[in-house]
């Protein structure tokens, strides 16, 4: 997989395809910057989504997100320790055999 390019760097492309003259093309923008036509389109796309002239999910959005998803985990996978813990503790306090009740 390449290597992404820094955020400095998609945002000064960004900036420059927005602000390009008339008859200037995004592909011509890509190839001057060394990226992929359909690259810079992603990029200005999510950048307007970021602007929020587009409806989509934003970039610190998606990092909640996966923030929210990893906790998530996290807290299953505690709910389950305690759940066997419960259930285990729950056994050893059961009576044994042979044991009479009066």
């Amino acid at each position: 997989m390449p290597k992404p390019y820094p955020q400095e760097f998609r945002d000064d492309v960004v900036r420059v395809a927005r602000d390009r003259e008339p008859g200037v093309t995004v592909e011509q923008i890509a190839k001057d910057f060394g990226v992929h036509p359909m690259t810079l389109f992603k990029w200005l796309r999510q950048a307007e989504i970021e602007d929020g002239a587009k409806p989509g999910t934003s970039r610190a959005e998606s990092a909640e997100l996966r923030e929210a998803r990893k906790r998530i985990k996290l807290l299953e996978q505690e709910n389950e320790v305690l759940r066997r813990a419960t259930a285990y503790l729950s056994q050893a306090n059961l009576p044994g055999k042979g044991s009479t009740r009066s």
